[in-house]
């Protein structure tokens, strides 16, 4: 590792230079190096549950998901917009699906298929403006 990689890689990862290159912590902090993990600010997660809506709805969001975000550079980025992705197998609502929460604010949306994804991603994600009339809950997570 170059003197600039190693510069730009987390304290973790600097704290374990020398280490058993097998560690197991060790290549867990690099992968979290190279997920940007600890540098994000929001994390969407999206059912994809047959419980909720098909199959083929929820890949069709979860496809369009990860192209916005990568279209808008918030994946694998840094910054106030900056934002991982989870795709879950169920958020236990089970009806009106696709469903999508979005941490730390907790905003959780219902019917959030393909098409509505990329008005989602650049109202809430971008501009910071939930749609409201999606929404039909909230649980934000405490700052600690």
């Amino acid at each position: 590792m170059s003197g600039l990689d190693f510069a730009r890689t987390s304290p973790l990862t600097r704290a374990f230079a020398g280490a058993d290159p097998m560690d197991p912590r060790l290549q867990l902090t690099r992968a979290a190096d190279t997920l940007k993990i600890g540098q994000y600010h929001r994390h969407v997660f999206l059912c994809v549950g047959e419980e909720c809506c098909t199959k083929a709805e929820g890949e069709a969001a979860w496809e369009v998901l990860k192209k916005e975000l990568k279209d808008r550079n918030l994946s694998l980025s840094v910054g106030p917009n900056a934002c991982y992705r989870t795709k879950v197998g169920c958020l236990r609502v089970c009806q009106s699906g696709p469903i999508l929460v979005v941490y730390p604010e907790g905003t959780y949306y219902f019917g959030m298929t393909a098409d509505k994804i990329p008005e989602f991603v650049q109202k809430h994600l971008v501009e910071g403006q939930p749609i409201e009339d999606r929404i039909f809950a909230r649980n934000p997570l405490p700052l600690v």
